[in-house]
């Protein structure tokens, strides 16, 4: 989902979650057995559904909430599908105080990266800035300063929570980040190089200072004096502030070296010098969904769980969206009967499932939910941001890892077109 909106100091619901996360015991992972079950699991793992706060909130411009720059943007006629706003959508935030005290655990952001790269280098999502765009901007030098105030602000909340909160709810709090995993299109050094980089700029432009207080080396070295610098002071309150780590996991690409490269800054996008892949002599790097940059790929599950674990310190982890689209004239007996679905979840919880049995300390896994979509199909996922209609997820929660449909979704027939290769998937890229 692409919908972001800054979070307050005085209330953390950036990102609703519909069950709460239980008592995890990383031990028990490594015990359970390969067979897909619920009693695979450990005791205390949640399975679940999430949507993105401004889709769901509603209530705009009243009870506190002050207007944010996706309020602004949505009004800009032409911008979205049907010139939708979000101002009732399931109408969640007047529900607050009634439902609030239930929920014990948060996310500041969801998708920050998003909102720096979209919002800031291709300028395509709020408030629509970049090299070239007509409200302004400067693709070689905004992300990054917007990245940096995200990543003190996210700092601020947490300590905040932490000082105020968090010892009377017993609560707990993180960010929610977006990762692809990008593999090494060959297995020559300057590839595994350019999947790594890809690696550092996506969920490492965040993760990193989040848990070591410093961007990554190959940011620092690339990106330069265009790359803000944390005080002494902002590293420490930057540094470990996080309980867990939500992760978003849609989808892999392949990465090539971009071999020569302009010694001029372009964007956030080109400093990664890289070159998108989507197959390796003609073969895809798997079956691609209804959305033209989602491939269903769930060994990249496995790596991109797998990575986090061992470069960022094996933080709790949160899978918190997950899913993929088909296209929007199926029946309702095919609906129903949904097997592709099915099996995408089952092979994607089987790749979690061996993430975990190898050590890592997965809590939670969650899919894309219906409830953001009701009210504002248009704005569903924020995927039809420019007009673009594409088929919405439909929620099937897993217990025990038999799908129910818990409300059909909205269903747009998309129009999306195939990816050039080289370049990224220029919209709705998560």
């Amino acid at each position: 989902m692409d919908f972001h909106r800054s979070p307050s100091l005085f209330r953390f619901s950036s990102f609703i979650v519909f069950f709460l996360l239980l008592t995890f015991e990383p031990s028990q992972a490594s015990n359970a057995s390969h067979s897909l079950s619920r009693e695979a699991f450990p005791k205390g793992f949640v399975f679940g559904t999430a949507a993105s706060a401004y889709q769901v909130e509603g209530m705009a411009l009243k009870g506190g909430r002050g207007p944010s720059i996706w309020d602004a943007f949505v009004r800009i006629p032409n911008t979205i599908a049907g010139n939708a706003t979000a101002d009732v959508t399931v109408d969640e935030y007047h529900h607050y105080k009634r439902f609030g005290d239930r929920v014990k655990n948060w996310f500041t952001f969801n998708e920050p990266r998003c909102i720096a790269a979209l919002g800031y280098d291709d300028g395509l999502h709020a408030p629509g800035r970049c090299t070239g765009c007509t409200a302004g901007g400067n693709s070689t030098i905004e992300p990054y300063i917007a990245a940096h105030n995200l990543i003190l602000s996210h700092a601020a909340a947490v300590k905040r929570y932490r000082e105020k909160y968090q010892k009377e709810q017993q609560g707990m709090i993180g960010i929610l980040l977006d990762f692809v995993w990008y593999e090494p299109y060959t297995y020559t050094v300057q590839d595994k190089a350019a999947a790594q980089r890809a690696r550092d700029f996506h969920i490492g432009w965040f993760l990193h200072p989040l848990t070591y207080g410093h961007y990554p080396e190959s940011m620092q070295v690339i990106v330069k004096e265009r790359l803000p610098k944390f005080t002494e002071e902002q590293a420490k309150m930057v540094k470990g502030s996080y309980d867990y780590v939500g992760v978003n996991q849609y989808t892999s690409y392949y990465m090539k070296d971009a071999g020569v490269v302009d010694l001029k800054p372009v964007s956030y996008q080109a400093d990664w010098h890289v070159e998108f892949k989507y197959d390796r002599d003609g073969v895809p790097i798997g079956p691609l969904a209804n959305s033209y940059w989602l491939y269903i790929v769930p060994w990249g599950l496995y790596k991109a769980v797998t990575y986090v674990k061992e470069t960022y310190r094996n933080p709790v982890i949160i899978l918190a969206e997950n899913g993929m689209d088909q296209p929007g004239n199926a029946t309702l007996p095919e609906v129903l009967q949904d097997t592709t679905r099915v099996n995408y979840f089952k092979s994607y919880i089987t790749n979690l499932k061996r993430a975990m049995d190898d050590g890592a300390t997965a809590a939670a896994k969650r899919v894309a939910s219906a409830t953001s979509a009701v009210g504002t199909p248009s704005l569903a996922g924020f995927q039809m941001g420019h007009g673009k209609r594409r088929s919405a997820h439909p929620c099937r929660i897993p217990a025990p890892l038999q799908y129910h449909l818990l409300a059909p979704r909205p269903s747009f027939q998309g129009q999306g077109k195939g990816q050039e290769e080289g370049k990224a998937p220029p919209d709705d890229f998560h």
